[in-house]
C-alpha cells in the first residue's frame, strides 16, 4: 500500500466557489430552512448528505464554544447514522510552548510502508482506495529527486542499490498551500500543524496544486470504512471522516500528539526510522537530531522552510 492515487483536473475557479459559498450563507440566513434547502439544491456541492445545516455553518475559528459542541455532536450523529458506528469528535486545541517537528532517518527506513497502514487506519482512509497521507519513495542511492523515484513496487525491501524515503506533508512555516486558499479553509497553527477545516474547504484544490510535495489528496468519494474499522477516537481538524469534494492531507495525528502521544506512523515503524518532538525542547529528541546529525529537507530552495526533515546516522 505505497500508492495513493489522484486523477488530475483543472481546479475550479475560485471566485466561483467563493461566492457560491458567500452568496448562499447570506440567502440562507435570510430564507427559511425548506424554502433556502429548494432553492439553493441546483448549487449545492455533489454530496447527497450535505445537511442545511452543515452548509451554513460558520468557519471553524469563528465557532463560538457552544456552536461547537453542536458541531461536533451533529458529526458524532452523522457517523452513527451513515456507518453505523459510535465515535466521539473532540476539538484538540495546540498546547502552550509546543512547535512540533519531525525527523525521518533514511538510514533506518528501509520500505516497509508499516506508516503507511498506520495512517491509513488511523485516519479513517476510504478502504477501496486505500489511501493514505504518506507515500514512501524508492530512490536510488545518490539522489533526492523525488522524480527518479517510485512508490508503487512489490518486491522485497530493501531492494540492492535503493534507499526509501516517506513523504507526508511537512508542515512548512511558510505554506503555499495556505496562501492560495480563497476561503481561509486552511491555514497554520501555533504550533506548527497546517490544518483544514473541511467543512469550509469548497474543493477548488488550489492548495492542491501549489504544495510542491504533493502532499494534499482530495477526496473523490464519501469515505467507505466498514463500522467495526472506524477509529472512534477523532477530532475535527484532524482523522474524522471527510466529506466527498473536500482536500485534506497529514496533520501530525494532531489527536494524538496534541495529547502527548507519538503519531500513528511513528508508532508503528519497525524500524526506529522517525522522531517526533518539540522543537522549543532543546532537551528533546529531535533538537538533538537536528544539531548532530546531517539533516536536510526537501526542496530547500523555495523557502518553504518545512518542520520535517531528513537524516542519516552516519
Amino acid at each position: 500500500m505505497n500508492e495513493t492515487s489522484d486523477t488530475p483536473e483543472a481546479p475550479v475557479a475560485a471566485s466561483a466557489g467563493l461566492s457560491r459559498r458567500t452568496v448562499l450563507k447570506g440567502a440562507g440566513a435570510t430564507l427559511g430552512a425548506a424554502a433556502f434547502a429548494v432553492a439553493a439544491s441546483p448549487l449545492l456541492p455533489t454530496r447527497e448528505d450535505h445537511s442545511f445545516d452543515e452548509f451554513i455553518q460558520n468557519h471553524y475559528q469563528e465557532l463560538t464554544d457552544e456552536q461547537l459542541a453542536k458541531v461536533l455532536k451533529r458529526l458524532e450523529q452523522e457517523t452513527l447514522e451513515e456507518y453505523g458506528a459510535e465515535v466521539t469528535v473532540r476539538d484538540h486545541r495546540p498546547l502552550a510552548g509546543v512547535k512540533f517537528g519531525y525527523a525521518i532517518s533514511l538510514s533506518r527506513c528501509n520500505g516497509n510502508a508499516k506508516c503507511v497502514e498506520a495512517c491509513h487506519k488511523e485516519n479513517n482512509h476510504d478502504r477501496a482506495t486505500n489511501q493514505s497521507y504518506i507515500r514512501v519513495f524508492e530512490l536510488p542511492k545518490g539522489t533526492t529527486n523525488m522524480d527518479e523515484g517510485r512508490v508503487m513496487y512489490d518486491h522485497a525491501v530493501p531492494a540492492p542499490d535503493k534507499y526509501y524515503m516517506p513523504v507526508q506533508c511537512l508542515q512548512c512555516d511558510n505554506p503555499p498551500c495556505v496562501d492560495v486558499c480563497p476561503v481561509e479553509a486552511t491555514w497554520k497553527e501555533k504550533d506548527g500543524i497546517v490544518v483544514v477545516d473541511y467543512n469550509w474547504c469548497i474543493g477548488c484544490r488550489y492548495c492542491e496544486a501549489a504544495c510542491p510535495y504533493h502532499a494534499r489528496r482530495f477526496n473523490w468519494k464519501k469515505p467507505e470504512i466498514p463500522a467495526d474499522e472506524i477509529n472512534p477516537f477523532q477530532s475535527y481538524l484532524s482523522n474524522r471522516i471527510r466529506p466527498q469534494g473536500v482536500v485534506e492531507k497529514c496533520h501530525f495525528c494532531l489527536h494524538r500528539t496534541r495529547e502527548g502521544k507519538a503519531p500513528a506512523c511513528m508508532e508503528a515503524c519497525p524500524t526506529g526510522a522517525r522522531v517526533f518532538g518539540n522543537l522549543l525542547d532543546p532537551d528533546s529528541e529531535i533538537r538533538f537530531i537536528l544539531e548532530n546529525k546531517r539533516v536536510f529537507v526537501l526542496k530547500e530552495e523555495l523557502g518553504t522552510q518545512p518542520s520535517l526533515y531528513y537524516f542519516f546516522d552516519a
